[in-house]
């Protein structure tokens, strides 16, 4: 068993390129079922390692390929397109990435 709080303590990196994207910010739960439904991510452009400009990764939980001791690794098709990530302020809901064909 893991809590959040040590999740967040984690660096998550993207398996497909090695980039590292951050630490969890967030969780998305899902009440009904009792599981955690994605990981969120501020993008990198942080001010100060508190504000993100609104911008950040919505990671679904299938895309988590493991969780290690000081590290996540997930699975991204592309961390450097803005179609990765949302602006949590808009109307418009996350773009979700669709498993890789390695799943």
């Amino acid at each position: 068993m893991i809590k959040i709080s040590e999740l967040q303590a984690k660096d998550v990196v993207n398996v497909q390129d090695g980039q590292k994207l951050g630490q969890i910010h967030d969780v998305e739960i899902d009440l009904k079922m009792g599981q955690i439904k994605a990981i969120v991510v501020p993008a990198e452009n942080r001010l100060f390692g508190l504000f993100s400009g609104g911008k950040e990764w919505v990671i679904p939980w299938r895309q988590i390929v493991k969780i290690g001791t000081d590290v996540i690794l997930v699975r991204l098709h592309s961390t450097t397109s803005s179609y990765e990530y949302y602006d949590n302020h808009s109307s418009s809901q996350p773009p979700f990435l669709p498993p890789s064909p390695e799943d």
